[in-house]
């Protein structure tokens, strides 16, 4: 990789600031040309119209390009400070003229603009040892609908090589309609049967990449299951089921309409005895006294119920549900048991 495409790699130059800093335009571009090294070296920077940097040294004397610093094994102290002072300078540049990017690639860029716009998510990035990975999460579910991965072309295609940024989406039982497709192929890192890895090199357009997304988002926009706390000391849960079996609870930012809440109701029966169903959300309702303050509730309607002895807290800790403070996940093997 050159000094120049790791300097300027996921920043795109804003124009404005350009011309600011000292660019000229030319052509389709700008140009830029900085002394260094006590004049004895030109820095010539050109910036084309598709915003890549394209650097030269110059060797003033001679009025040659000087390349020895670009040499990885010149590790003299002279072609090392030739190295260093121009670093220095495009780094002034990316500083004074550039924005940051999520991905290096243009098209990678837009889509995750795209998904922003469509979906309100921005990708989250949860590895230190992989800093291009970025993750897509739906709101509602918590489950991914897409990962942004910079890797070698060879992960996926055996006979190529080179940096590329792939998007894995899954698709479920229609992965098989869309492998063959050019830019489509068979899932990296993730489960091949669920998911498909898109290469983000304009080989598929953005349309079509979002056509795919959307099924994506749509298989991980399933229904919030969350266990929820009622101690039987500040509110008679029990009696107000006896009497309808739609009642308005205290409601947490991540619950949405069409969600299933568990209640466990706290000492001294300390097991989950009932399932609702969200039905509203975002109610206005203020209260407040010494155990409780409220701005919102939303309103849920009893599903089931379940025996005290079914789903008591020891029960509970055998599937590594240890501690219930607030509205929590569940485990897919107690989501599977508490609707069997």
């Amino acid at each position: 990789m050159s000094i120049e495409s790791e300097v300027f790699k996921k920043y795109t130059p804003n124009n404005k600031n350009l011309i600011k800093y000292g660019f000229k335009k030319c052509n389709n571009g700008y140009k830029f040309s900085k002394m260094f090294m006590n004049d004895t070296f030109r820095a010539d920077i050109v910036i084309d119209g598709k915003g890549q940097v394209i650097g030269k040294v110059i060797e003033i004397e001679l009025n040659e390009e000087y390349t020895n610093f670009r040499i990885d094994g010149n590790v003299g102290e002279f072609v090392g400070s030739v190295r260093e002072e121009y670093k220095s300078i495009l780094q002034d540049i990316v500083n004074s003229c550039f924005e940051k990017e999520y991905f290096i690639y243009e098209q990678t860029n837009r889509i995750t603009k795209l998904i922003n716009e469509k979906y309100e998510v921005s990708p989250e990035f949860l590895w230190d040892k992989f800093p291009g990975y970025g993750v897509f999460r739906n709101t509602r579910s918590n489950k991914w609908f897409g990962i942004i991965m910079n890797i070698d072309r060879s992960k996926i295609i055996s006979d190529k090589s080179g940096e590329i940024e792939v998007l894995n989406v899954k698709l479920d039982d229609v992965v098989q309609n869309y492998l063959g497709v050019e830019g489509i192929y068979p899932s990296y890192h993730l489960n091949k049967k669920s998911w498909i890895s898109i290469i983000l090199d304009d080989t598929l357009s953005d349309k079509e990449i979002m056509n795919l997304i959307d099924i994506s988002y749509n298989i991980s926009n399933i229904k919030g299951e969350w266990i929820v706390p009622a101690n039987p000391k500040y509110y008679d849960v029990i009696n107000a089921f006896n009497d309808t079996d739609t009642i308005i609870w205290k409601q947490s930012n991540n619950i949405t309409a069409g969600d299933i809440v568990y209640l466990y109701v706290a000492a001294p029966i300390s097991a989950i005895l009932y399932k609702c169903e969200v039905l509203e959300v975002d109610i206005p309702y203020k209260y407040s006294d010494k155990n409780v303050s409220m701005k919102k509730v939303m309103k849920i309607k009893l599903l089931k119920r379940y025996e005290q002895d079914k789903f008591t807290y020891e029960k509970l800790n055998e599937y590594g549900i240890k501690a219930i403070r607030g509205p929590r996940g569940l485990t897919d093997e107690l989501s599977k048991d508490l609707n069997s």
